[in-house]
């Protein structure tokens, strides 16, 4: 898609620049400060989890439009362990890193689509999606 930018994810500066795109392309696109802030916070979740459990992976980032609506997607990808149990680690609290375990959730939270497919193995892949009210 030629509206789409991506970050290999292997370090944690990796983070930040997934991070900086991220915000780039909200203000691109037409979002607030405030939103601008949930969307790298999002970024920020799903970079950290590819860097600590996965080692490696790529986040993109890309304008999207539906209805006349113009959005944002965020897609978070990798070849890691995957995840034991989505249910549980969608639950508030949850971390198997020592983390405060806003993680998934709070990314759910964030924004306003969230799809998560991970088979053990051989990765995860997270989509979740902001649009512009």
């Amino acid at each position: 898609m030629e509206n789409q930018s991506c970050v290999l994810i292997q370090t944690e500066w990796d983070i930040v620049a997934a991070r900086q795109l991220g915000r780039n392309v909200a203000k691109e696109v037409g979002f607030g400060t405030v939103d601008q802030a949930r969307i790298t916070t999002a970024i920020s979740e799903l970079a950290r989890n590819i860097y600590i459990y996965a080692g490696e992976g790529q986040v993109c980032i890309e304008k999207i439009i539906k209805n006349g609506q113009a959005g944002l997607r965020i897609v978070a990808v990798d070849k890691g362990p995957g995840i034991p149990d989505i249910r549980l680690a969608m639950e508030d609290g949850y971390s198997t890193s020592g983390g405060l375990g806003a993680g998934l959730p709070g990314v759910k939270r964030l924004m306003d689509d969230f799809e998560i497919d991970s088979s053990l193995g051989s990765g995860t892949e997270i989509k979740a999606s902001k649009w512009i009210r």
